[in-house]
């Protein structure tokens, strides 16, 4: 299955191919300052099936288990589209809300619930994890 998604001006693509190897939700305070929302809504994949096209600037920076992470966002319009880490360096991550509604299953787990919002219920049968998920 091939997707593709976009950031709001159509500057920045990327066409991913297959399944992603996980769909989650991530509550921590740098996502939520990054969004400019209550959760980030991201999907992984190898990247040797992510395709990015278009111009981009990046922003870098430590992440919470202390490799470094480097957002790629468009120099126009400022939409996060994706993302690459040194803690799994073979994965790049993809903003869901790039993509048409419904392109993707709904998330596997919830991480840094600690920093979610109290309003927010998320379903019981998702994984849940007050900080980042194990390995």
């Amino acid at each position: 299955m091939e997707r593709t998604g976009q950031c709001h001006c159509g500057l920045l693509c990327v066409t991913t191919q297959g399944e992603p190897t996980r769909v989650y939700l991530c509550h921590c305070k740098s996502c939520q300052r990054r969004t400019g929302t209550a959760f980030h809504y991201g999907a992984t994949f190898l990247k040797e099936r992510v395709r990015r096209d278009g111009g981009r600037s990046t922003f870098e920076r430590d992440a919470h288990t202390g490799s470094r992470i480097r957002f790629h966002f468009c120099p126009n319009c400022g939409s996060t589209v994706y993302w690459e880490g040194d803690r799994n360096p073979r994965v790049c991550g993809v903003a869901v809300g790039a993509f048409e509604v419904g392109a993707f299953l709904p998330p596997s787990d919830s991480i840094f619930e600690e920093s979610m919002h109290d309003w927010l219920d998320l379903p019981p049968d998702m994984d849940h994890h007050q900080q980042n998920r194990p390995g």
